[in-house]
């Protein structure tokens, strides 16, 4: 049991992380979920480094999960991914204007995500360094 509550903001990030990354480079669901329409292949391209980069980050997910000797580094990895990419979202809102549904979303789900990591890591790594 302690093993899925060290884990379990990883396996949150897993599971926000994959499908955005499949949505994210897959035009047919992109329109569907956001309202966003592919129509050059400079976005395409864009959009598809963006979907590899959100696959990255989840292999060092799982990484992490599986391989204890990995967990400390994918924790710090999901603080810098979640409350960048919250920041970003944050700032965007305050000079683009509100997004959609799916977006406000996220720029929760990734600070709340972001703040766990940081509360996860201070809890597990204080408790791996005094064993």
């Amino acid at each position: 049991m302690n093993w899925i509550y060290k884990n379990f903001h990883l396996m949150i990030s897993l599971i926000i992380v994959i499908p955005t990354a499949i949505i994210y480079g897959t035009p047919s669901l992109l329109t569907k979920q956001l309202d966003i329409q592919v129509h050059t292949i400079d976005l395409s391209n864009m959009l598809k480094a963006n979907m590899c980069l959100y696959l990255g980050i989840s292999w060092v997910c799982i990484l992490g999960i599986w391989k204890t000797t990995f967990w400390k580094k994918a924790t710090e990895l999901n603080i810098l991914f979640m409350l960048t990419l919250g920041i970003g979202r944050v700032l965007s809102m305050i000079v683009d204007g509100i997004p959609t549904d799916g977006y406000i979303f996220g720029v929760i789900a990734e600070i709340m995500i972001g703040f766990l990591s940081i509360y996860q890591l201070k809890k597990y790594n204080s408790k791996s360094n005094s064993l």
